[in-house]
């Protein structure tokens, strides 16, 4: 049964970095492979040529022109990339906001994912507080991220942290201090089927 695996969060929550934390060890204690699909890797480039033609602003990744223009097809190409993958028995580990997915509950629904009963899937919701993935944001340097940081008070309208009870099939995970027990119990939770 292959593994569809989402890291889902907002800028600044450590997405990426956790995924790749948990990609080795899970392939360590499964004995099963996974392919890494980080938006950023596969669109950022592509993004980058067409903003910067649109706008002149080839860093541009949240301004209303890319929301309305790029992000449903660099989605739909992840997640069809992702598809491709699970096809062929391929764990696939996603990484991207995918924040209105989640809202709206799209990732744990498998007829709008267009997997199969065969495909185990998780979905990881990475969090921080509001003003500590503000200066983690900073703290990067990240070309991407100028304006967010320029339009704070716009970006934080679109900030939402889904409860427990309301998204039910997210893992939730606060990496604000994360300790090791907390990411032990995370990877024992992406361990099951």
């Amino acid at each position: 049964m292959p593994r569809l695996i989402f890291f889902c969060g907002h800028a600044g929550t450590g997405k990426t970095t956790l995924a790749k934390r948990a990609l080795p060890l899970l392939h360590q204690r499964s004995g099963e492979s996974f392919c890494l699909l980080d938006k950023d890797t596969l669109y950022g480039g592509y993004s980058s040529a067409v903003m910067g033609v649109l706008t002149g602003d080839p860093n541009d990744r949240d301004s209303p022109l890319y929301l309305q223009h790029l992000r449903a097809p660099e989605y739909a190409g992840l997640l069809g990339t992702a598809r491709e993958n699970l096809a062929l028995g391929v764990n696939c580990i996603v990484v991207g906001p995918l924040s209105r997915e989640v809202r709206a509950h799209q990732l744990a629904d498998r007829v709008w994912l267009g997997v199969g009963a065969d495909v185990s899937v998780h979905i990881v919701w990475v969090h921080l507080q509001e003003a500590e993935a503000r200066r983690r944001i900073q703290a990067r340097g990240n070309p991407n991220d100028a304006w967010k940081l320029a339009h704070w008070d716009d970006y934080r309208t679109r900030l939402f942290m889904p409860e427990a009870k309301q998204y039910p099939e997210l893992l939730l995970y606060d990496n604000t201090q994360a300790p090791d027990a907390a990411f032990e119990a995370l990877l024992e939770q992406l361990e099951q089927g």
